[in-house]
């Protein structure tokens, strides 16, 4: 508990509800949620499907209002913020990895990463300077150019992360970021955002349906029927050509009872 009060929250959740009207009955996507995730943190939320994991992620982005509840990110009370505050809180302090990748199919590889810097007023020589950086930060030097459909889902999901971290955000949202690749690609993924978070000390909440995914995050959140049911501190490194060939195998036995 010390140790806990020495760290910088960075985001703070208090009684967090989200309450659906579906006709005369209510549904609580999110039922009384409190969690506090801090600075330099992967952080991962778990749950099976409709269990409110993403929309407390979209709750901690600003994309929905709460029905009840305090979302404190970087000392600021979000739920208290209108759209238009919340379109620039999230411009200037936010960046979303998408498990679709969201990449705009006109556009190279250097422009869908300098994009979102174009909203920041910076010159197109700047944003496209910068854009390149990053690029060859996650390894895509050779595949600036290349148009979304020239490259494949790793390469992709690549410029999605080059293009979340070019903003140079306190935190990092990301739903699903594997979910389209195959076992391998999502090891190199996973290594690649949490070399990031480490170096940069940046702020990365995840969720996925994958429990063996999770374990490659600091804390792991689970989520049943819109509350926090646990918490799992998991502060050790993950062997993950462990967790890589683990993936491969209940790959291979799914191949293997289709062939049966």
């Amino acid at each position: 508990m010390e140790e806990d009060k020495k760290r910088e929250a960075v985001i703070r959740v208090r009684d967090l509800y989200k309450i659906y009207r579906m006709g005369e009955t209510k549904v609580h996507a999110l039922d009384g949620v409190d969690l506090e995730i801090y600075r330099g943190e992967f952080c991962a939320i778990t749950g099976p499907s409709g269990s409110g994991k993403s929309t407390l992620l979209n709750m901690l982005a600003g994309l929905e209002h709460p029905s009840k509840g305090e979302i404190v990110i970087a000392g600021k009370h979000i739920e208290k913020l209108n759209e238009k505050q919340l379109v620039t809180f999230r411009r200037e302090r936010v960046g979303f990895i998408f498990q679709s990748y969201n990449l705009i199919g006109t556009m190279n590889a250097v422009e869908n990463v300098a994009l979102p810097l174009s909203f920041r007023g910076m010159k197109k020589s700047e944003r496209l300077k910068r854009a390149s950086q990053y690029l060859k930060m996650v390894g895509l030097e050779k595949q600036m150019r290349h148009m979304p459909n020239q490259m494949s889902g790793g390469q992709q999901q690549r410029v999605g992360i080059a293009r979340a971290l070019a903003v140079n955000p306190q935190i990092i949202f990301a739903d699903e970021p594997t979910g389209n690749l195959d076992s391998k690609t999502t090891m190199e993924v996973l290594k690649l955002m949490q070399k990031i978070v480490r170096e940069r000390n940046q702020t990365l909440v995840m969720v996925t349906h994958d429990n063996n995914l999770a374990t490659y995050a600091d804390r792991i959140f689970k989520i049943i029927d819109g509350k926090i049911v646990h918490i799992e501190e998991n502060h050790r490194e993950v062997d993950l050509l462990a967790l890589e060939q683990a993936q491969e195998t209940i790959s291979t036995e799914g191949e293997g009872e289709k062939r049966v």
